[in-house]
């Protein structure tokens, strides 16, 4: 079927780039030459999201492209650019909602049709292939927003003192506390500098969101003994989603790398797995932003 294909490409690529990631830098971590623009779509204007963010993220990076901006072939042709002959598109996912007879409630079309049938929605991952703003000639992107970098901090800031998470500093590491509905961090002088900061914390607010009176996270049915890698993988997606948005660095944790083995496991055992936890991590991201009542993305319907 055409959505195990998804899965399975998409899957196989993220392995890849984690079995090839070097001191702690997953795909979801910025490179040297490389930012992590937030994609978006240049038809719409709306925010690629979920799973999509990773893939078109490892495509920015590898071939090196300057832009978050993506389309498809159409929507490039209907905005009055032309992709260059020979270019190559990225993978991306989006759903079909498919109408599915419920199971033993008909057995011929007569009764498919029938009032009395119990027809199901099913969802279906189909694939698609978009091109960067780099790839096409007749485009001229908007211009950059500009800002100063303290009054971005001070943004920031303002986001997650608007949450109402209890963050208790002074631990001599980052955690959360699912007991005690609680966040730990560190002082604020112990980071190298104030985006270091951010982006651990954002790590541990998505961490925050899995508790029962929010998101109501629960991995144990779903991955058993690796539930807690599971949530350690959502929890790191969550943060480079939400450092994206906020336009802040999101460093590398190196208290993580022993989970990165266990994450490979994870999704060479289920294809579905990383589309599971990056729309987990997505919801926690869209769960904070309705929360702090700031609006970070340029839209909230997914592309």
């Amino acid at each position: 079927m055409i959505s195990k294909d998804v899965y399975s490409r998409i899957t196989e690529e993220i392995i890849k780039k984690m079995e090839q990631a070097t001191d702690f830098k997953l795909p979801w971590y910025k490179t040297k030459d490389s930012t992590l623009i937030s994609p978006v779509n240049a038809k719409t204007g709306n925010n690629y999201k979920g799973i999509n963010i990773l893939s078109l993220w490892m495509s920015g990076m590898s071939e090196g492209y300057t832009r978050g901006i993506w389309a498809t072939y159409k929507q490039w042709s209907e905005l009055g650019a032309q992709v260059r002959k020979g270019e190559k598109g990225s993978l991306i996912a989006f759903y079909k909602v498919l109408d599915v007879v419920g199971k033993g409630q008909a057995e011929s079309d007569e009764q498919a049709e029938s009032k009395s049938a119990t027809i199901k929605h099913r969802m279906y991952a189909q694939m698609s292939y978009v091109f960067n703003a780099d790839q096409v000639d007749g485009y001229t992107p908007p211009p950059e927003p500009s800002f100063n970098p303290d009054t971005r901090i001070a943004e920031v800031e303002k986001f997650f003192a608007s949450l109402g998470a209890t963050i208790e500093h002074g631990s001599n590491k980052a955690f959360y506390s699912p007991s005690l509905d609680r966040i730990n961090m560190p002082y604020f002088g112990a980071f190298k500098n104030s985006e270091s900061y951010y982006s651990v914390l954002a790590h541990e607010v998505t961490h925050w969101t899995g508790h029962t009176s929010r998101c109501k996270r629960d991995f144990s049915g779903r991955f058993g003994s690796s539930s807690y890698a599971a949530e350690e993988l959502v929890a790191e997606l969550g943060a480079a989603f939400l450092c994206s948005l906020l336009k802040i660095t999101n460093e590398p944790r190196q208290d993580h790398a022993n989970y990165i083995a266990d994450w490979i496991t994870i999704l060479k055992k289920d294809t579905k797995a990383i589309f599971t936890a990056s729309s987990k991590a997505q919801e926690a991201v869209d769960w904070l932003e309705k929360q702090s009542a700031i609006n970070l993305s340029n839209n909230q319907k997914a592309a």
